[in-house]
Formats: C-alpha cells, sequence, structure tokens
C-alpha cells in the first residue's frame, strides 16, 4: 500500500502532517505493520519531534540555522555551490545531517507514536516549495 502526500511549504520551518498520515492508515485497515515515510528531495527533511509546545519548532530552526548559515554568511565562505541561492547549499548540508525517511511501527490500527510525537516536514529553504513525500506501509 502507497500513497504520496504532497506538502506545500512557505519557507523554512516544519510542517506536521500526523494527522494526514493517521487518518490514510486508518482507512487501510491496517492492523499491524510498518510505515515508512520518504521524502523526495534533498533540501528538507523529516523528524519525528515534539508536536505540544510550538516553541520546540521555532528553536531547532533557529539552532540549525545558527549551525549552517546561508553562504553569504562570512563563516561560509568556503562553500562553492552558490549559484541556486545563499540557502541552497545549507539545506543540502541540513538534510544531510538529518533524516530523510522515518520509519512508524502500526500497532493495533494506529501509528505507535508517544503521547507527545508528530510527524513533521522540516523545511530548510527560503521560498515556497511542494514537496512530494512517499509513503509505504508493509504488513
Amino acid at each position: 500500500m502507497q500513497n504520496i502526500f504532497t506538502l506545500s511549504t512557505t519557507g523554512p520551518g516544519l510542517y506536521e502532517f500526523t494527522k494526514d498520515v493517521v487518518s490514510w492508515v486508518a482507512g487501510k485497515d491496517v492492523k499491524s505493520g510498518l510505515i515508512t515515510l520518504f521524502v523526495r528531495h534533498t533540501s528538507c527533511s523529516l523528524l519525528i519531534q515534539e508536536n505540544a509546545d510550538p516553541e520546540v519548532q521555532t528553536d531547532l530552526q533557529a539552532y540549525f540555522s545558527r549551525l549552517v548559515p546561508k553562504t553569504d554568511d562570512p563563516s561560509m565562505s568556503y562553500l562553492n555551490h552558490t549559484y541556486e541561492g545563499p540557502d541552497d547549499m545549507p539545506a543540502h548540508i541540513k538534510a544531510a545531517m538529518m533524516p530523510v525517511s522515518l520509519s512508524v511501527p502500526v500497532v493495533n490500527g494506529q501509528l505507535a507514536l508517544g503521547t507527545w510525537q508528530g510527524i513533521y516536514l522540516f523545511e530548510h529553504r527560503d521560498r515556497p516549495h511542494t514537496r512530494p513525500i512517499v509513503a509505504h506501509v508493509a504488513v
């Protein structure tokens, strides 16, 4: 069983799509299995992260922006890949540091996420994008 979730982003940040995944799995009548999510791009990531306090997402974005600044920052002058904009190569670096795929068990027909866990696309680029995420359930 497969599906493609398409997320539209408006710039850097975490975009939760847990409810979409939960609804899709519920409609497949899967009692137990494993769902794998894979983002089909090289400048964003997938994360399972806290979904109770929005400051977590804000702080993660701030941390990674500080850890890997844009190429117009003097500390990044050693980078060569700059022709797609000052946010592009840092986005590739961030995507190399974080997962582009996730696996979540399905137990008794439900995702086995913890109480405060949500599934997020972490957009690393400045401008809006459409991000396809392939979902596959193995039973």
